[in-house]
């Protein structure tokens, strides 16, 4: 112990080492030669100098070779004893000098100067106990810890770093550089750490760049923490500069410790890099961000991020991956499969951080989900959205609800379409191969996404999750819900179609469905039987178990009672006969068509005479005979007497002739269709053995109607109305027939039968306006009969509306007021499109031929598309011969208006089915509907692309008709300049306007068809484009690019704005223009599309009559005409303030009836659309303001005043019109969208007004006083609600005194925020009504409570809310506490320009 004393004593007192330091001189002076040996035996250093002598007297031996330098004394020790022997020594501080030079020469050896930058080895000698940890630092570091040495030995290694700028890295076994810059880490005691890291920025910008990537990934555990900021924005400044060092530079800065304005602005730097950079630095670049995100700016930062994230360079086709597969197995793989295998990672990674991000950051998976929910144009939505939607279903339990009902609302809405899901799952497949189980199966949803989903999981070979997939929809299909069942059929029929032999698997889960097929009506049972007889005729053992249980339940069905039971079993027999055609006898087929052959001239034709024998209720008389020359043979289509022998045996108890069988005239169309279609397949497609069917005559009787339907009973009406449907029904069969055969005189008879279906479908309108509640024979047997009423109840002519409920007398208050608009879809929809009953309305009151058959379409047997051939049609010649079968005379017959007005109505109506839009708003499966291919199940057993491609070759007949309606009317209106109009005939002028209608739809039906999205349809587009193209450039079409196809096509329609006829095909020409401009929307066609919109409104549209155009179908082509025009416009408020303070005042001062001169579409009856749109607009281009932040300049900060100036502008000048026009709609419409923009000014105004509030006082307090006069007007239309008790409009006051609540003490926040606290205080606002006066309820409250009236007009900033200090709450008692601002020049206690009274205090 004593010992242990003393020596520490000695240590320890300087004196004793100043004694002592000779004496071990000397001593080491002896043992040197010794010591030298005793080196060199271990591998040591020779000739040791100043520096190897002092390093190994401190406890240092270094070695030279392979071997590690070794310390035999505590690092801490070292350095002690290292600087005591350098500030003792005799030359100090010359002996520094000579250390570090001596250092110097020691690190020129490559290897030496390695062992001096690799831990030292501890010496552990056996026998004796060390106090050298195990870790030792590298001699460097001990050195650059010791700070006389420090300063010198950082400039030898900032000057050695560039001998190594030109190696290869490994050529000498180590990265120098690295080892180098790593000496600088986690050092204690840095002399001039800011020296350091300037001389180390300033290496990074001439060095290469594996050097600056070690340099810039160091600086964090270099740094001070007082120069983080500086060196971050150094680093963010280089991160714009180039590209190279992302990767190192967002890794720095991640582990800095930024304050907010700084991470934001860093933030911002890396977001301005995603479009751009690297693929495989993507994923470091997303995390950064995602990881820096904070909840406050979390919705906008996501909204930048999804802009900026395009996904397309991330793509990897399944071709290349199913080409992976291949490559696998094979020993050597090429360059470009290594390429696909970096990309495919990358993909991977980034999805990764996202996952991880959207798992873990509650704040990023809420803030994604509204992003995307905010987005409203179908070209904002990405396959990213979809791919990170399943990301959060599948790893985030808690918003797991949320996130199904925004991808449902998106899908519903057409904003993810077809093409979009198809991408998702199978360019990004590689995203879903380790979480496919993650990924969820909502058949809910959408086909496509079914399909597309299932197509997944058969290419990766998920088995078991196939099976579950397969239990589910079979699950869908029981349960009764038609969306799901129809989309699991779909999705099963597929499956069946294309993996049959895989679903075999799983066929004993199909067949369970046979259990449940009385909730199926016979279209689904089609489908369902197509997928049960291709199972069970797979050429495998396990199809015969489903043949034996579909022979039980066919055999079963069979024998049923029940009709309905029985057609489903005469449909499944045929799937099967379908399936085992090739095993069955031929004589069988021969049999069944020579009884086909010889029963339908027996059943229902009759030799022509000129008498009938019979009674019947009409006298029978032979119409329509188109071979009258054939005086000899000639036959006729014995109607009558069988709809009578059918109807009146039902009425009188079935009597009839038993020497005949009776036969249902509901067979007639049926049997010939058959009857055509196997004469047809035994003659190749010739019809000329039963081409007198063609021109045969039908009986009938007189169908001279007019005058008469009153004197006849109800079942006179009733079997005339029937036997003109079975008329018209063998006419379309006939047409569908004889269409397509190439013999002129066929044609001339076909274009006859189209004439003479127009004349019948006139007689059938009148009668069937006589005979409410009639329903008509089926036509088709795709439905029970119940599913086919007519959803519309057939009415009397003088009746405008139809299936329209009475207002109960509860509803009275405000029924005067109510306008179509408001009932009409809100926001901005420039896509919707008008639904069915819409349709027929209008076209009911427009006096259309066919509008009182709309609602009977599934009463009519189905056309093929093969008829609208008839429309390259011209002028045809028909002969007429003599008895001795010579030309007597010629008859020309061509396709007439009212022929083309039916062949257009119905191809409209087909296209508008199978056709998708790109763009839809309607939901696609309402919650009541009759079954959608009801009338198109031939059309069904079409692809969509096949009846595009049908269209496409119909395109040339279709411009020539259209071309002639332009004409037609160019003329018309050219006598009407000019004061020459002879008088327009308005049947005809309504009849041409209608076939101009149609034209415009079926060109916008096929062009919107989002098919031609997809790739494969690229030449069909084409193709269709250049028709167009063709009629502007003949000649010049073929080796055009695609788009200058679409701007010749665009500038070819356009040319037809001159001469449309009514404003609902002006809409039309606009959807149809801005369907061909989206492939893709150019600049210059965006200004086409307003000024175009613009034309249209500014445009006074008269009907022949003289009357004003009006009505629903008015008001809602002019909702989405007018969205057109704003949103297509350069500057949306400027529009929305041209309107509101020119045309509206125009309006005001017209008569009653009038409207304004400016914009002659504006008037009394169509104000509350416009100022609907104007509205809604208006709220919707604030949003696109961006939100004030710190980091703006005093220039940006002034330009988004000036737009909230405007803004603020024009909503004033919106909500003092309700002074005027004070109707329900417009004062419902105030107040909904007063709220949502009050909401976006606090969203986004108050950021900026809280950063610009110094710079720009005088802006930001004229903001506020324009903003205060319509928060005022707001809360009287508040009052004005409470005296109404109209319950439709104080549903909206909740909402809106909140956000005026809100409004107040946001403000409040801002003067705080800016030291203007004095500046406040809250007053209490009076209940008035509209004009201002005072609620008379409130009057002596009022003067109980001392208080006058409000402030005037130039007094500061004063905003009502709903409750507040010193106010009452938001109930119906008392007034509203009110925000007075002073002026911030004004001292406290004083408003500027305000009375003591109305600045209460609180």
């Amino acid at each position: 112990m004593v010992s242990k004393r003393k020596l520490s004593k000695a240590d320890a007192s300087g004196e004793s080492h100043n004694t002592d330091l000779p004496r071990r001189c000397s001593k080491t002076k002896k043992l040197r030669i010794s010591d030298k040996d005793n080196a060199f035996a271990h591998g040591g250093v020779e000739n040791e100098g100043i520096f190897e002598e002092l390093l190994r007297t401190s406890g240092i031996v270094l070695k030279a070779g392979e071997g590690q330098n070794e310390i035999a004394v505590d690092q801490m020790a070292f350095q002690k004893k290292l600087c005591l022997a350098l500030e003792k020594h005799p030359t100090y501080p010359g002996v520094v000098k000579q250390f570090i030079s001596g250092l110097e020469s020691h690190i020129k050896d490559r290897n030496q100067f390695k062992n001096c930058l690799l831990p030292c080895t501890p010496v552990r000698t056996e026998g004796s106990r060390t106090l050298v940890h195990s870790y030792c630092e590298s001699l460097i570091k001990l050195l650059l810890g010791i700070k006389i040495l420090q300063p010198a030995v950082i400039t030898l290694l900032l000057e050695k770093i560039p001998e190594f700028f030109f190696d290869i890295v490994g050529t000498f076994g180590t990265n120098f550089p690295r080892l180098i810059v790593n000496q600088f880490k986690w050092l204690d005691g840095l002399l001039d750490s800011q020296d350091l890291v300037k001389k180390l920025i300033q290496m990074v910008s001439v060095s290469p760049v594996p050097i600056q990537h070690d340099i810039i990934t160091s600086l964090p555990e270099i740094l001070e923490d007082s120069q983080q900021s500086e060196v971050a924005r150094e680093l963010s400044c280089l991160l714009k500069q180039g590209r190279r060092l992302t990767v190192p530079i967002l890794d720095a800065l991640s582990r800095l410790d930024l304050d907010a304005g700084l991470l934001a602005e860093v933030r911002q730097s890396a977001m301005t890099i995603v479009p751009s950079v690297k693929l495989e630095d993507l994923p470091v670049v997303v995390k950064f961000i995602l990881h820096n995100v904070k909840a406050a700016d979390a919705v906008e930062v996501i909204s930048d991020l999804r802009k900026n994230l395009d996904l397309s360079s991330c793509v990897l086709p399944l071709q290349i991956l199913g080409s992976q597969k291949k490559l696998k197995s094979q020993v050597q793989a090429s360059s470009s499969m290594s390429q696909v295998t970096t990309s495919q990672n990358c993909v991977k990674l980034l999805f990764d951080v996202i996952k991880l991000a959207v798992r873990f950051q509650k704040d990023v998976s809420e803030s994604w989900i509204k992003a995307i929910e905010n987005s409203t144009s179908v070209s904002d939505h990405k396959v990213l959205d979809l791919i990170v939607l399943l990301l959060i279903h599948s790893t985030n339990t808690k918003n797991r609800k949320q996130t199904e009902k925004v991808l449902k609302s998106k899908i519903q809405l057409g904003c993810m379409p077809e093409q979009l899901m198809q991408n998702a799952f199978q360019n990004h497949s590689v995203v879903s191969t380790d979480s496919a189980l993650g990924i969820p199966f909502l058949p809910v949803l959408h086909y496509t996404y079914c399909s597309s989903y299932v197509h997944l999981l058969l290419f990766f070979d998920f088995w078991f999750q196939l099976s579950e997939v397969v239990t589910a929809l079979v699950t869908h299909v029981c349960s009764g819900n038609e969306t799901e069942l129809d989309i699991s059929l779909d999705v099963l029929t597929d499956l069946v179609m294309l993996h049959t032999s895989l679903l075999m698997r799983y066929a004993t889960f199909v067949k369970t469905i046979l259990d449940s097929t009385q909730k199926l009506n016979p279209c689904q049972i089609r489908k369902l039987f197509y997928i049960l007889s291709t199972l069970a005729f797979s050429q495998r053992q396990e199809g015969s178990y489903i043949q034996d249980d579909m022979h039980m339940v066919i055999r079963k069905w069979l024998s049923s009672t029940v009709p309905n039971h029985k057609q489903m079993g005469v449909i499944e027999k045929m799937y099967l006969i379908e399936k085992q055609k090739g095993n069955l006898d031929l004589k069988l087929l021969e049999e069944f068509g020579k009884s086909l052959v010889e029963d339908f001239p027996s059943d229902f034709v009759v030799d022509l005479s000129p008498t009938v024998d019979g009674s019947f209720l009409f006298p029978v008389k032979s119409l329509y005979n188109l071979d009258e020359d054939e005086s000899q043979g000639a036959i006729a289509i014995n109607l009558l007497p069988l709809v009578s022998q059918s109807e009146l045996g039902r009425v009188t108890g079935g009597k009839s002739s038993q020497s005949k069988r009776v036969v249902s005239p509901m067979c007639l169309s049926p049997c010939f269709r058959l009857l055509r279609l196997y004469t047809g397949e035994q003659n190749s497609g010739s019809l000329e053995e039963i081409d007198a069917l063609l021109g045969c005559p039908l009986y009938l009787t007189d169908l001279e109607v007019e005058g008469k339907l009153d004197s006849l009973s109800t079942q006179e009406r009733e079997f005339l109305c029937s036997l003109l449907f079975y008329a018209l029904n063998w006419f379309r069969e006939v047409v569908n027939a004889f269409c397509q055969q190439q013999d002129a005189e066929m044609k001339g008879k076909v274009l006859t039968r189209l004439q003479n279906i127009t004349e019948l479908q006139n007689v059938l309108g009148k009668c069937l306006a006589a005979t409410p509640g009639y329903v008509p024979p089926p036509a088709t047997f795709d439905s029970e009969p119940r599913e086919a009423v007519p959803s519309v109840s057939a009415a009397g002519p003088g009746r405008k509306r139809n299936g329209k409920k009475k207002k109960t007398d509860g509803s009275k208050a405000g029924s005067a007021d109510r306008s179509p608009a408001d009932d009409s879809s809100e926001g901005n929809q420039p896509d919707a499109e008008l639904s069915e009953l819409e349709k027929t309305a209008a076209e009911r009151e427009a006096g259309t031929p066919l509008a009182w058959l709309q609602s009977y379409r599934p009463y009519f047997r189905e056309l093929d598309l093969e008829v609208f051939t008839v429309l390259h049609c011209g002028l045809l010649t028909k002969s007429v011969l003599d008895a001795e079968m010579h030309t007597e005379a010629c008859e020309v017959v061509q396709l007439g208006p009212a022929e083309l007005c039916f062949l257009l109505d119905d191809l409209c109506w087909k296209l508008e089915h199978v056709l998708t839009p790109g763009s839809t708003r309607r939901v696609p499966f309402p919650k009541e509907r009759s079954y959608k291919d009801i009338g198109f199940s031939h059309l069904c057993q079409r692809s969509p692309k096949e009846v595009a491609m049908c269209v496409v070759k119909l395109l040339k007949p279709l411009c020539n008709h259209m071309e002639n309606m332009h004409n037609y009317f160019q003329v018309i209106t050219q006598n009407r300049d000019v004061g020459d109009e002879p008088g327009v005939n308005i049947q005809e002028h309504q009849l041409m306007s209608f076939c101009y209608q149609q034209l415009l739809l079926t060109f916008r039906s096929l062009f919107a068809w989002n098919g031609f999205s997809r790739q494969e349809n690229t030449d069909l587009l084409r193709s269709a484009l250049q028709v167009l193209a063709e009629r502007l450039k003949p000649g010049e079409t073929e080796f055009l690019l695609l788009e200058e196809l679409i701007s010749d096509s665009f500038h070819y329609l356009l040319n037809f704005q001159q001469s449309v006829p009514s404003f609902y095909c002006a809409f039309i020409l606009t959807q149809l223009l801005i369907a061909i401009a989206e492939k893709p929307m150019a600049g210059w066609k965006k200004e086409k599309m307003a000024s175009l919109a613009k034309q249209f409104l500014c445009q006074s549209w008269v009907k022949p009559s003289g009357d004003r155009e009006k009505g629903s179908q008015f008001n809602s082509a002019l909702h989405t005409l007018l969205c057109v025009y704003l949103e297509h416009a350069d500057n949306i408020l400027k529009a929305i303030e041209e309107i509101s303070s020119v045309g509206v005042p125009e309006l005001i001062n017209s008569a009653k009836d009038g409207c304004s001169s400016t914009y002659p579409t504006l008037s009394r009856q169509t104000f509350p659309v416009f100022f609907r749109v104007m509205m809604a607009q208006l709220e919707s281009s604030v949003k696109s303001i961006p939100a004030g932040k710190p980091s703006d300049s005093s220039e940006v900060q002034l330009e988004k005043l000036l737009q909230w100036n405007i803004a603020v502008r024009n909503f004033h000048i919106l909500i003092n019109l309700v002074k005027v026009f004070d109707s329900r709609p417009v004062l419902s419409i105030c107040l909904k969208y007063g709220r949502l923009f009050v909401e976006a000014f606090l969203k986004l105004a108050m950021p900026l007004l809280d950063y610009s509030f110094k710079k720009h006082r005088d802006d930001v307090q004229s903001l506020l006083k324009n903003l205060q006069l319509s928060t005022r007007q707001l809360h009287h239309m508040c009052g004005h609600s409470k005296i109404h008790q109209d319950i439709g409009l104080t549903n909206h006051v909740p909402l809106l005194k909140k956000s005026l609540e809100q409004f107040v003490y946001r403000v409040k926040a801002m003067l705080a925020f800016n030291h203007c606290q004095e500046a406040f205080w809250v007053g209490i606002l009076k209940n008035r009504d509209l004009q201002g006066e005072e609620i008379l309820s409130q009057a002596s409250e009022g003067r109980h409570s001392g208080e006058e009236e409000e402030d005037s007009a130039d007094s500061a900033a004063e905003v009502p809310a709903g409750r507040g200090r010193g106010g009452r709450s938001p109930g119906w008692g008392g007034g509203s506490p009110a925000l007075t601002a002073a002026s911030p020049q004004e001292p406290s206690g004083s408003g500027a320009g305000s009375s003591e009274e109305d600045a209460a205090a609180p």
